[in-house]
């Protein structure tokens, strides 16, 4: 994988740190240059946009929109001007973009977008997924659980130890990086009941006669 890989909306929203419809606003704003953006039935957008997607919605509250889409103009310039396959490393002419007095540094952006980048990769690596396996659903790697049925718990809310019981194989960072990958990576289809509770049994009955208020 390449910083220009092209990722879709929702992948590109895990990595810029904003919710999917911020992604889409962006798309349709014309927030990032052209080359970072693919339009079209199958939107996606670069890797290396992802930090100017976080910029622009991050200091919003500081920034006219004016000066956002200005000095993601000059950041794009210089990451084009770097190489043809540009990455999250520093540019010759660094983050910092100067337009009279107003200076911006578009630094703790490229850190965050970065870091979630390479998080958002140990994911995928993570996960597998073959016909051979549960008719190719997206698994842990090496076993036979389905990524979203252990996202699905943590989404839900499940205490650590009750997700744990049900996946005694899995360590809290597997954990983490499964709703990770299905945060980037939704489901297709109605989602599935809380698969903790699949295949549960009634134990017991019980009617209890409601009070009439007295």
């Amino acid at each position: 994988m390449t910083a220009m890989e092209m990722l879709r909306p929702t992948e590109a929203a895990v990595v810029s740190g904003v919710g999917l419809r911020e992604v889409h606003h962006a798309i349709d704003r014309g927030v990032l240059p052209d080359e970072f953006v693919r339009q079209g039935e199958g939107r996606r957008v670069s890797a290396i946009g992802c930090p100017l997607i976080a910029f622009y919605y991050g200091s919003a509250k500081r920034l006219t929109a004016e000066e956002r889409l200005s000095a993601i103009r000059v950041v794009g310039r210089r990451i084009r001007a770097e190489s043809a396959e540009p990455d999250f490393a520093r540019p010759a002419q660094g983050w910092v973009v100067r337009d009279g007095f107003l200076q911006i540094d578009f630094e703790p952006f490229i850190t965050g977008a970065a870091e979630r980048w390479e998080r958002y990769r140990r994911a995928l690596a993570l996960v597998s997924s073959s016909p051979s396996v549960l008719s190719g659903t997206p698994v842990i790697a090496g076993t036979r659980i389905p990524v979203h049925d252990v996202a699905a718990s943590v989404a839900a809310g499940q205490p650590s130890e009750r997700i744990h019981a049900a996946y005694p194989g899995l360590d809290d960072e597997r954990i983490a990086l499964a709703a990770l990958y299905a945060a980037a990576n939704p489901r297709q289809g109605r989602p599935r009941a809380n698969p903790i509770l699949d295949g549960a049994r009634l134990v017991s009955e019980e009617r209890v006669t409601r009070r009439k208020a007295g």
